[in-house]
């Protein structure tokens, strides 16, 4: 029997192209948009791959004008404001964006800033005047290079300035969204080990947090739980290598796409929270700050749970995962979340992510990372973390 369900609102998501192989059709979609394109990638890989070279010929066949921009890192306000001065007269029509979540992020910002011209600090959400974005934007098509971000079907684009009075903030609006997101998990192939541990944690952080939101909803919900349920399956032989690694990539490259669509409709947690001021505050990947924390946060908000609302919807969630992930349906609702946050525990060793201390977080540091974690992440957490509950996860994890 199915009950009353809540009102919700979904947002505006891409034209989605899943497939492995789907990037050889990336040049007929830019012709839909237009002649002349601007090809954002990253620093190194995509340029040397057979992949370009497919792409380069089937740009020329098709007489698709293009320009090359190189990302290196997280996007800086900078980077985006350089971008947009350097292309603003090229008579670019679309922004294509090919690489890690960086790189989408940045074609993200720069499609929406093109026309209008101005600084993306007057959109930073928390960071300068806060201006509404009016556009209008250029087309966007977002072919993500790694599974973890889900940048391709978000309307946030990150971007970040490191130092003492560094931030990690969102340019936000409904019309950043790419108008087509091309997911091949061929791309994949070439991932590091440490990226692919890194972007996966990324991805399961984003799907759990997202499942237990309190903005969650019953079509996140269905979509959260079937990409954790694919991730869970498909994290450790794609990173372990092997017979099993091509159906490894393709289940993390559908879970990280379903992690960027409910990520964009429900808000996160706590992880990343505290991801924003770790990866402002130190030079940490994002996805090392998820994986390394996601097992302590969890922990941390079922316990808080179990003490301060015993009845909240979010404990038999955890419980529901807890059983998906050890194959046990019938495990009582206790034994299922503790079951849950060994088994994060477990994959967080599996992967080889660091803790906090090598990475430059001093015990000294914790009360200012806790001070600038009370972002719109944790506005959505399932409880309201204390101070005390938030220092403890950092401390778990120096």
């Amino acid at each position: 029997m199915i009950n009353a369900i809540d009102a919700f609102a979904i947002g505006r998501l891409p034209k989605i192209v899943f497939g492995a192989g789907s990037i050889r059709e990336l040049p007929d979609h830019i012709q839909a948009f237009g002649s002349h394109c601007l090809l954002v990638i990253g620093a190194q890989s995509f340029l040397g791959s057979s992949h370009f070279c497919a792409l380069e010929s089937g740009l020329k066949d098709l007489s698709i004008g293009f320009k090359i921009l190189k990302i290196g890192g997280e996007p800086s306000p900078s980077d985006i404001d350089k971008a947009v001065a350097l292309h603003q007269g090229d008579g670019i029509e679309v922004v294509v964006g090919v690489g890690g979540g960086s790189v989408l992020d940045a074609a993200k910002a720069i499609a929406g800033l093109l026309k209008p011209g101005n600084s993306v600090i007057d959109h930073l959400e928390g960071v300068g005047p806060e201006r509404p974005y009016e556009g209008p934007e250029t087309p966007l098509i977002a072919v993500p290079t790694t599974a973890g971000t889900g940048s391709e079907a978000t309307k946030n684009a990150v971007i970040t300035r490191l130092g003492p009075d560094g931030f990690k903030k969102s340019f936000r609006d409904d019309r950043l969204v790419a108008r087509v997101a091309i997911i091949d998990p061929d791309l994949l192939a070439s991932c590091p080990k440490p990226l692919i541990a890194a972007n996966g944690m990324d991805a399961v952080t984003q799907l759990l947090e997202s499942f237990v939101s309190l903005r969650a909803n019953p079509l996140t919900d269905a979509l959260a739980r079937s990409g954790l349920q694919a991730a869970f399956k498909g994290l450790l032989p794609w990173y372990e290598g092997g017979d099993s690694a091509p159906e490894g990539r393709s289940l993390m490259a559908y879970a990280a796409l379903l992690s960027g669509i409910c990520l964009a409709q429900t808000g996160l947690g706590s992880v990343h929270g505290l991801a924003q001021p770790l990866g402002s505050f130190f030079p940490i990947p994002h996805g090392v700050v998820c994986g390394t924390l996601l097992a302590s946060a969890t922990e941390a908000n079922i316990e808080a749970l179990r003490q301060r609302a015993p009845g909240a919807p979010q404990l038999q969630k955890y419980a529901d995962i807890g059983r998906d992930v050890l194959g046990q349906p019938a495990l009582s609702e206790v034994s299922a979340q503790d079951g849950l946050v060994a088994e994060l525990r477990a994959l967080t060793h599996r992967l080889e992510l660091p803790k906090l201390s090598p990475l430059g977080v001093l015990e000294s540091d914790i009360e200012r990372i806790v001070l600038h974690s009370r972002g719109s992440s944790m506005k959505t957490n399932p409880v309201l973390l204390s101070d005390a509950e938030i220092s403890e996860i950092l401390r778990s994890r120096l």
